[in-house]
């Protein structure tokens, strides 16, 4: 069953309310709770094609649990507008990046773990630790100082998420191939999802949903562990898709990306009788370490000759930049070089640049899942 609501994210100058649609699909089955959103920054709206396909298709299927589907999250960011170009990375008034204000303090954790008992069930756990985080994020909303516009917003987004067993986070690069972003402790969920390049990170908050996301239960389970020296599970993932670059819209792509979700939900068993299944394709993986962002040195007008998902070898040819004031010169011409093997997965969007400038992100030391 299939429901529609609204909250208000935001308001504008003018006072309006600024609201986006929350669509809820479940037939009242136990099972997980899915969280899955999209355009948290303005520019970045292939996750809405996506999420459209996902609604269609759930429709033929029978949910265990429940999926909450948000597109266009954030509305401020995505009426950002320059000429022809959306400005959406960034909130306005107070230059914060829309996805570093979700909250995560390991203090709320390490307090409750002091709270647990050794015959406490795992489902007893969670739910009490559900309800503190999401105790946590009302007292957050309600400081007496207010919070910046992103803040809010983002606050109010992890609201919707905080009791979810799996969050999905959709996301464009700039100039961008298919990449995800996994917790190590989930490392396994890779092979689910019909995307190449996987990107496995630690526990530690960055500012970003998918951290806020896993961090608290990651840390949870490491110090149950510790205390009474035995496994706990529970069974909470979230993971950041960056599906192709910002800007565009791909109607056939998007049922793709939705398909590779729709992999990973069929596995968890969010579908009943399922019938997707991941691509076979060939994945590769690196530490977030080692995804390295290559700059220039050079100032000046760019063309970029590495493709992003393309094998570079060290000394390869990523970039080249015309100095416009020495063209009647040879070295009218700079070339970026690969300092090592490596595979660009995006680069900056402008064909002018200035010096410093992050021009591609690479996978290094990576290797064959």
């Amino acid at each position: 069953m299939l429901s529609k609501t609204h909250i208000t994210v935001a308001q504008n100058a003018s006072g309006r309310s600024l609201n986006v649609p929350i669509y809820r699909i479940t037939d009242n089955l136990p099972g997980p709770k899915v969280y899955i959103q999209s355009s948290i920054h303005g520019a970045e709206v292939q996750g809405n094609v996506v999420i459209y396909h996902l609604i269609n298709a759930l429709r033929h299927y029978q949910i265990n649990g429940e999926i909450i589907l948000v597109p266009n999250c954030n509305p401020v960011g995505t009426n950002i507008k320059a000429g022809e170009y959306t400005m959406g990375r960034f909130d306005p008034v107070n230059g914060t990046n829309w996805n570093r204000g979700y909250h995560y303090d390991p203090e709320d954790v390490l307090s409750f773990v002091n709270t647990v008992k050794a015959s406490d069930s795992l489902n007893k756990i969670k739910t009490r630790f559900k309800a503190k985080r999401a105790k946590v994020l009302a007292q957050k909303l309600q400081q007496p100082w207010g919070l910046g516009l992103a803040q809010q917003l983002n606050l109010r987004l992890q609201q919707l998420s905080v009791d979810a067993d799996i969050v999905l986070d959709l996301h464009n690069g700039p100039v961008s191939t298919r990449h995800i972003y996994i917790p190590e402790y989930a490392a396994q969920s890779a092979s689910l999802f019909s995307i190449p390049h996987v990107i496995f990170i630690p526990n530690k908050f960055a500012g970003a949903l998918d951290e806020a996301s896993f961090c608290p239960w990651w840390t949870l389970q490491e110090q149950l562990e510790q205390k009474f020296q035995r496994p706990y599970d529970f069974g909470v993932e979230a993971f950041t898709i960056e599906m192709g670059s910002q800007e565009v819209i791909d109607f056939d792509e998007g049922k793709d990306d939705a398909h590779s979700i729709l992999s990973y939900l069929t596995n968890k068993q969010v579908l009943q009788n399922g019938d997707y299944s991941p691509l076979n394709i060939t994945r590769y993986g690196v530490k977030l370490a080692d995804y390295k962002t290559l700059y220039t040195d050079f100032g000046g007008m760019v063309e970029y000759c590495a493709k992003p998902g393309q094998f570079i070898q060290k000394g390869g040819i990523m970039a080249k930049v015309l100095n416009i004031d020495n063209l009647d010169q040879e070295s009218a011409v700079n070339e970026l070089r690969a300092p090592c093997p490596l595979i660009p997965i995006l680069h900056f969007p402008s064909a002018s640049v200035l010096s410093g400038t992050q021009l591609y992100k690479c996978f290094t030391r990576y290797w064959k899942i």
